[in-house]
């Protein structure tokens, strides 16, 4: 599938600096089918990307993630980055991977969700609306923002200072800040955006 933005850098922004509680143990660097999580999103964006931006919550985890992550075995430069603020949830990492990307837009994926595909990747870059500060794919037209997923979506670099106020102002949940925003809401319709891309591991049990 080809649209109007094939020709725009395309930047994507992976979110690893999560505490995982939930799951005892780091999640990106878990061996899933025969290798690390985040590895399978990242080869997942071979050749459907131009940059990507790790972002990390401490010094010592980006060392161990550059010693499982060959640059090399990507069709896109990688950029290992330590999270400005950390322990505030996303929107402090939405935030740190923005001030990175050379592009006005990037995805944003948690290093948690192995299954989404190259069909998603191209689906919702190819939505881009340069009138939208976001693109966000939703679940239920009843209620977009309530069944949106905010971390499988598009943000403008613009918003960096709407979520640094946010962040001082500590409104940390991530719909807050799509409300705020002039956000393009995309169906998850089970056609062009599957429902399956959305699974994330969050528990031993998920696995």
């Amino acid at each position: 599938m080809s649209c109007n933005n094939d020709e725009n850098i395309k930047s994507c922004i992976i979110l690893c600096g999560g505490k995982s509680s939930r799951m005892g143990r780091d999640k990106g660097s878990m061996i899933i089918q025969d290798k690390p999580m985040i590895k399978h999103i990242l080869s997942t964006l071979n050749h459907q990307i131009n940059e990507a931006i790790i972002v990390l919550n401490e010094q010592s985890r980006i060392d161990k993630y550059r010693e499982f992550i060959n640059p090399q075995d990507y069709t896109y430069p990688i950029t290992f980055v330590e999270d400005k603020i950390k322990n505030k949830g996303p929107l402090p990492g939405i935030m740190t991977g923005l001030s990175y990307i050379n592009s006005d837009y990037a995805l944003v994926l948690p290093c948690d969700s192995p299954y989404v595909s190259e069909k998603y990747v191209n689906t919702i870059f190819c939505e881009i609306d340069n009138n939208a500060q976001a693109i966000v794919p939703y679940h239920d037209t009843e209620n977009k923002l309530k069944t949106s997923e905010p971390l499988h979506s598009i943000y403008n670099r613009n918003i960096i200072p709407i979520i640094e106020e946010l962040v001082n102002e500590d409104v940390l949940h991530i719909k807050g800040l799509i409300a705020k925003l002039d956000t393009k809401f995309v169906l998850i319709d089970n056609k062009k955006i599957e429902k399956k891309e959305f699974r994330n591991l969050n528990r031993p049990s998920d696995i």
